[in-house]
C-alpha cells in the first residue's frame, strides 16, 4: 500500500447527449471521493490522459462498437500515471502503466486492466500516441488492413494529425514509392513535407480536393488511409488504382453532423477498379501490439519516425482540449497534461 493518499480526485462527466457540436455545458468536472483500492486493484495518479475522436461517438446514445459513455459518470479513454498504492500482485508503487480510466486526476484501476510502460523507452506521453494506441492503429491500419506493399504509392488524410502523421512516415519507411497528404492548414502542409518526409501534401481548404489529389498524385493511388469521409473519401475512389485499397479508419467530417451524411457519388468505380475498402478498429489488432512497439520505438531511438504532440496543461481545461481537437486545432496527438 502507501502513505498519504489524496482524498479526493476531479473528474470530467458527461452530463448531457451533444447534438452537434459538442458544448461546455454538456459537461461538468467534478469533485469525487478516493479510497484505498480494493484487493487486485491499483490506485493510480494519472500524469497524462488522451482525447481522440472516436469519444465524440460515445456520447451519443445509440448502439455501436463500444459502449457510449453514462451521463453523470466518469467518461474514460487512454491515459498514463504513476501507482501511488497497490492491491494487486505485480504493481509496486512508482511503477507506471497505461489504462483506460483517463478524464480524471486519480483512477482506481482493476490490475488486469493496467500494462506497465517504461519511462526510460519513451516519454511517457508517447504511449498515448506514437506507441500507444494511435500509433498501433496506423501500423496495424497500413500493414494488415490495407495490405500495404513495397512501391504502393499511398494518399493520407487527416495526415498531420497523431495516426495519419505516422502512417505516412511508416509507408517511407517500407519504401512506398510516394506518399501524399491532406490537411487543414499551410502550416501543416509544410510539417508534412520537410519534416515528416511526404513526397506531396495538400490543403483540402485551398481546393476541390479531388483536383490537388490528381495534381498530387498523376499515376494515381494504390493505398487510401482515411480519416476523413465525405469529400476525401469521393476523391481516393475517383484516385485508386486498380485493386486499390482503403482502410476506413476514421470519418471526422461527420462526426458533428446532425443529419444523415451523403456517401461517396462515385462508389460504382469499386466495381471495374476492383477496389477493397475495408473499415478497422485498432482492438481486432492487438495480436501486433509486440512488433508493432519493437519496429516502432527502433524508428524512434534512430530518429527515423518524427512524432508531435499538442499538450494542453491542467485537467480544468479538458473539455477545450477535446473541442479542440474536433477543430484540428491540434498537430499530432492532443494531450492533456496533469503534471
Amino acid at each position: 500500500m502507501s502513505a498519504a493518499l489524496p482524498t479526493s480526485s476531479r473528474e470530467w462527466h458527461l452530463v448531457a447527449r451533444p447534438h452537434g457540436w459538442p458544448k461546455a455545458e454538456d459537461f461538468a468536472l467534478r469533485e469525487a471521493a478516493v479510497a484505498a483500492p480494493a484487493e487486485g486493484r491499483i490506485l493510480v495518479r494519472n500524469k497524462f490522459f488522451s482525447v481522440d475522436p472516436y469519444m465524440r461517438g460515445r456520447m451519443n446514445d445509440v448502439k455501436s462498437y463500444t459502449p457510449p459513455f453514462k451521463l453523470d459518470h466518469p467518461m474514460d479513454g487512454g491515459a498514463v500515471g504513476e501507482v501511488i498504492a497497490s492491491n494487486a500482485e505485480g504493481f509496486a508503487v512508482g511503477d507506471h502503466v497505461l489504462h483506460g480510466l483517463g478524464w480524471r486526476e486519480s483512477a482506481d484501476v482493476p490490475a488486469k486492466h493496467a500494462v506497465k510502460v517504461d519511462p526510460d523507452l519513451a516519454p511517457l506521453s508517447a504511449y498515448l500516441g506514437v506507441l500507444g494506441m494511435t500509433g498501433l492503429t496506423a501500423y496495424a491500419g497500413l500493414f494488415d488492413v490495407a495490405s500495404f506493399k513495397e512501391g504502393d504509392a499511398v494518399f493520407v488524410s487527416g495526415a498531420a494529425g497523431a495516426v495519419g502523421s505516422q502512417v505516412g512516415q511508416l509507408a517511407k519507411l517500407k519504401g512506398a514509392s510516394r506518399v501524399i497528404g491532406s490537411a487543414g492548414s499551410d502550416e501543416k502542409v509544410k510539417l508534412l513535407t520537410e519534416e515528416y518526409g511526404f513526397d506531396a501534401a495538400f490543403n483540402y481548404k485551398n481546393g476541390p480536393v479531388r483536383d490537388q489529389l490528381k495534381e498530387a498524385a498523376p499515376d494515381g493511388i494504390d493505398v487510401y488511409f482515411d480519416n476523413v469521409g465525405g469529400d476525401h473519401l469521393e476523391a481516393a475512389i475517383g484516385a485508386l488504382n486498380v485493386h486499390g485499397r482503403a482502410t476506413i479508419c476514421g470519418m471526422i467530417a461527420q462526426y458533428n453532423a446532425t443529419e444523415p451524411t451523403p456517401g461517396p457519388r462515385n462508389m460504382a468505380l469499386i466495381i471495374g477498379k476492383r477496389l477493397r475498402l475495408q473499415g478497422m478498429l485498432v482492438g481486432d489488432h492487438a495480436d501486433l501490439q509486440p512488433k508493432f512497439v519493437e519496429e516502432v520505438a527502433g524508428w524512434l531511438a534512430s530518429g527515423e519516425l518524427k512524432y508531435r504532440e499538442t499538450t494542453v496543461e491542467g485537467i480544468e481545461n479538458g473539455y477545450d482540449a477535446f473541442v479542440g481537437l474536433l477543430r484540428g486545432e491540434n498537430t499530432g496527438k492532443m494531450i492533456v497534461s496533469l503534471v
